[in-house]
């Protein structure tokens, strides 16, 4: 039988989680899901702007419940996370690119003219890049949680972490070779957490839809071998819900696991998630001695972030 952490059993008091990436569309949504559950969760969200909390707020969230910091400042993080008393992070932040506006123009161009056009390019923002958000602000964070005595940290990373050739490497890549290779900053990242002492649980989730959550199966696998099925998608709803029952659920610390859903009534929704991390704690295990290389550092002597004493 699966083992489960009913938290709020026995007039246990709610479990104090943070989410980081709050203000974005995974992060707002594992929030909520949280918030549903006030008997076994009091959820807290960490956001670097006004738009981000509006955002949050928007999802219900009260601004006792908000709290604003950079994810850079482990320091910083670190006494937040005492001050709220937080028992479990949840990381959801991640670098974004932005699509470079001449590139559309040229491509609409090339269609006028009917040349080949290409694809549309795209870069970071400055102190966005997978390096500094990806790797040495999930660094902060994770030193941050240990600093804080955190007990439980969740990663929503993602798929394809094991291939430097993966497309989604060249996003945003610079004529010198920076600026991209968010999954190779996400893998290193993955890396320090798995080595970091703090009980952990890491998700990669397939490419994310937004569509309603709890209709699907999902379906679980390591070393990216999902990425050879069609589809592998699996709603930011269903990915957000793992995260959550991860917390509930002891037998979901210590995994690394890709996640992806069937199409809609191709098998049953999944309900039980004590079996669904049982099938992964038994089997076999995600390796991180898979090594897809060291990606081009921007910062080779690390940023200066605040660290925790």
């Amino acid at each position: 039988m699966a083992a489960l952490v009913f938290l709020a059993a026995l007039g246990a008091a709610p479990m104090r989680v943070l989410v980081t990436g709050a203000g974005g569309r995974t992060g707002a949504l594992t929030f909520k899901q949280l918030a549903e559950r006030p008997d076994q969760f009091a959820p807290f969200g960490l956001v670097r702007s006004s738009k981000a909390a509006g955002k949050l707020k928007r999802v219900g969230a009260s601004s006792a419940q908000l709290i604003r910091s950079d994810i850079m400042d482990a320091k910083l993080l670190a006494k937040h996370m005492s001050d709220a008393k937080i028992q479990a992070l949840v990381i959801c932040t991640s670098a974004t690119p932005q699509i470079k506006k001449r590139s559309i123009v040229k491509l609409l161009l090339s269609k006028l003219l009917r040349r080949p056009g290409g694809r549309p390019t795209f870069r970071f923002p400055p102190r966005g890049t997978p390096e500094e958000v990806d790797y040495y602000g999930c660094l902060a964070q994770i030193d941050a949680a240990k600093a804080a005595g955190v007990s439980h940290v969740v990663l929503v990373s993602s798929m394809g972490g094991t291939d430097a050739s993966n497309f989604l490497n060249t996003i945003g890549r610079k004529p010198d070779g920076t600026g991209g290779d968010i999954l190779l900053w996400k893998r290193k990242a993955e890396k320090y957490i798995a080595a970091s002492g703090v009980p952990f649980t890491i998700v990669h989730p397939g490419g994310l839809i937004d569509e309603p959550g709890g209709k699907r199966r999902i379906i679980a696998g390591v070393d990216d071998e999902l990425l050879k099925r069609t589809p592998r998608t699996i709603p930011r709803d269903d990915v957000a819900k793992v995260c959550v029952e991860a917390l509930l659920h002891a037998n979901a610390r210590g995994l690394a696991f890709d996640i992806i859903t069937d199409p809609v009534g191709e098998g049953d929704a999944t309900r039980d998630f004590g079996a669904f991390f049982d099938t992964l704690a038994s089997g076999r295990r995600y390796d991180f001695s898979k090594d897809p290389g060291e990606p081009p550092a921007a910062f080779p002597g690390g940023l200066p972030v605040g660290q925790p004493k």
